[in-house]
């Protein structure tokens, strides 16, 4: 049996309670994946275990303090962490009230993890599909530098690598010179689960558009656009900058650029949807310059709004469908909704986490264009 590339260190997943479905997911994908590969370069030994997941225990004291306790030895492995800073189901009683816990005590779980382990792991890797602070990620004038102060935190703590998603500033990893942060993007399997789910509107793509919902986003529709072979339009938000509200400046309008949408389907592509305020306007834009069928993409879905408005926009045909991975928190509402379609990101995540356990490069990873274009192609499109 060839033993060569040899793994790093014994594999371990630490998947905090904020992410046990998909640490469960990721899990299930390597033991599937190992075992496949078993005649190329795993070992028995390793490729037969039943589960590379750490049992872990998050103790929450009943005035709000809390701490992780390891239930095994992580001496020499090769150890993953992965938490959902985002998930807001998770509770704890403190001083006799219900308390749903923040990104905050999220990422102090993590620091948490990284104080247990003690160094004595070979080698400590971060997934963080939702980067914590990342939309705090420079300074204007008087204001902290969150994203900047945690990224360093975890490096003083002797994490290794931190991996993330669609992450709002990729330049954020020049805080942490040092340690590497990988910034991986949900395309393909967007674009797998769009064709899966609505092949037929790539019948004739003179009649489908991509649309970018502000200059931010337009990298990612270009890109859409491009692999897609589809025009591109984009939304241009014009705010009152006079004004703060909720921590950001109100938008004032959208204008729109591009060619004419009228009897257009469009596919609205963002990083993602927090109320869902900024899409309603866009939608409803759309709509009255007489647009088909309207599709959103993204990468994270909060919802902080609720999804009445959602209900109603697809019971009116405003809004036919929105894709969005599950790297943070979806209630299981949402997840049944008629109108929401979730993109399994745990595939992915497995990947990554098998080719750095095995030392092997993760670049073929960072880059969904081979992929999507044999996915094309494979489809006939």
């Amino acid at each position: 049996m060839n033993l060569n590339p040899i793994m790093y260190g014994e594999l371990g997943i630490i998947a905090l309670e904020n992410c046990s479905e998909l640490g469960n997911k990721v899990d299930c994908h390597i033991q599937k994946n190992r075992l496949k590969n078993l005649k190329n370069d795993i070992r028995d030994d390793e490729a037969e275990k039943k589960s590379y997941l750490l049992p872990i225990r998050q103790i929450r004291f009943s005035n709000g303090e809390a701490k992780i306790q390891l239930t095994e030895s992580v001496r020499g492995k090769d150890i993953f962490i992965i938490s959902d800073i985002g998930n807001y189901s998770c509770t704890y009683d403190m001083f006799g009230f219900v308390n749903h816990i923040g990104p905050d005590e999220h990422f102090q779980d993590i620091k948490r993890v990284l104080s247990a382990l003690g160094g004595k792991a070979r080698r400590v890797t971060v997934i963080m599909p939702l980067l914590y602070a990342s939309r705090q990620h420079r300074r204007k004038g008087r204001e902290s530098l969150d994203c900047a102060i945690a990224l360093q935190e975890l490096q003083r703590l002797g994490v290794n690598d931190i991996i993330t998603f669609d992450v709002h500033d990729p330049n954020i990893q020049n805080a942490i010179p040092q340690i590497s942060l990988e910034n991986l993007y949900p395309t393909y399997e967007i674009v797998k689960t769009f064709l899966k789910e609505e092949r037929d509107l790539f019948i004739d793509r003179t009649k489908m558009l991509v649309i970018s919902p502000d200059t931010g986003a337009m990298d990612r529709a270009i890109y859409y656009s491009s692999m897609l072979g589809l025009d591109i339009g984009l939304f241009y938000k014009r705010r009152d900058h006079s004004l703060i509200i909720k921590g950001e400046n109100p938008i004032v309008q959208h204008e729109y650029m591009g060619r004419d949408v009228e009897n257009q389907n469009i596919l609205i592509v963002d990083d993602m949807i927090a109320s869902g305020e900024s899409v309603f306007d866009i939608v409803l834009q759309l709509k009255k310059r007489k647009a088909n069928n309207i599709y959103v993409a993204t990468t994270f879905s909060f919802f902080t709004k609720g999804i009445e408005k959602f209900n109603e926009f697809y019971e009116k045909g405003y809004i036919k469908r929105v894709f969005s991975t599950n790297l943070t928190y979806i209630p299981k509402t949402i997840k049944h909704a008629e109108w929401f379609k979730e993109v399994d990101m745990s595939g992915l995540i497995a990947k990554v986490i098998d080719n750095i356990n095995c030392d092997k490069s993760i670049s073929p990873l960072l880059d969904a264009t081979e992929g999507i274009k044999e996915l094309l192609a494979k489809s006939n499109l």
